[in-house]
């Protein structure tokens, strides 16, 4: 796992433990009391970051026993025990926040993506993140993400060209997309913002390989899949929801690209119940 996980969960766990657990200190001071605890889930999920709970618990002390029932990516039913940490009380009371805040999270990335990848199921499309995630937790939300069912988009500005209006500020889409072509080294995909259907064949004819068509109506879009006709992968993005997304999904586009999926995920339900 890389080494910025492991600072991620070392800033959570200064974060709630600070100079130290006032509560359990002043009930159980030095006694060497071990419980067992299990983690269950208290609606129907999709489960994610059972490592990253893992790695809290195990920071914390690395003694503590733990034993996981179902792997990331598994739909898990209500009531149903996801996990068991065993070892010395304290220790499990000092971990069980921080572990249950990135496995609530977590799950709920992947929960969230998993109803939009249901909803699109039998259309062809493709369900993608954005980089639309927490400072810090990109790598963790987009594995979440892939935990239930979805796809990962760019991970960072590094690994894929996505020309959008911004960018476009006294160049023309072709000239943009003929400088990212003669730069792609790397020979990553080339995926070019279009706003309007008179700006495609410009994009189409400088070699665009991927087309975003941002906030275009379920109309609109039929109309840019039949003018694309097959030259270029084609994503959706932009007001899209759990609602709308199987009639997006149904004009013929490849891919559907979704913010919500990690920047408005609710966390699930998850809690640690000391047997």
């Amino acid at each position: 796992m890389p080494d910025r996980i492991q600072m991620l969960i070392e800033i959570a766990l200064q974060e709630d433990i600070g100079s130290g657990d006032i509560t359990a200190d002043a009930l159980f001071g030095d006694e060497a009391v071990e419980k067992s605890g299990v983690i269950v889930a208290k609606e129907d999920l999709v489960i994610a970051g059972l490592e990253i709970a893992r790695r809290v618990f195990l920071t914390v002390d690395h003694h503590l026993q733990w034993e996981r029932y179902f792997e990331d990516g598994a739909r898990v039913a209500k009531g149903s025990r996801v996990a068991k940490v065993s070892g010395r009380f304290k220790n499990l009371l000092r971990a069980e926040r921080t572990a249950l805040n990135f496995l609530q999270h977590l799950s709920g990335v992947a929960t969230l993506t998993a109803q939009f990848v249901e909803k699109v199921k039998g259309t062809g499309a493709q369900i993608l993140d954005t980089r639309k995630t927490l400072p810090g937790f990109r790598a963790l939300e987009k594995m979440a993400v892939r935990a239930g069912g979805g796809k990962n988009h760019r991970l960072g500005l590094y690994d894929r060209y996505l020309i959008k209006d911004n960018h476009l500020t006294g160049i023309s889409i072709a000239e943009a997309v003929k400088r990212a072509k003669a730069h792609n080294t790397n020979r990553v995909p080339v995926e070019a913002e279009v706003q309007r259907l008179d700006q495609i064949d410009e994009a189409l004819s400088a070699g665009a390989d991927i087309l975003m068509m941002d906030n275009f109506s379920v109309e609109e879009l039929k109309k840019a899949v039949q003018k694309v006709g097959g030259r270029a992968k084609i994503e959706a993005s932009g007001g899209i929801t759990l609602e709308n997304v199987r009639d997006y999904a149904a004009t013929g586009v490849d891919f559907i690209s979704v913010g919500a999926l990690t920047h408005s995920a609710r966390a699930v339900d998850l809690s640690l119940e000391i047997l």
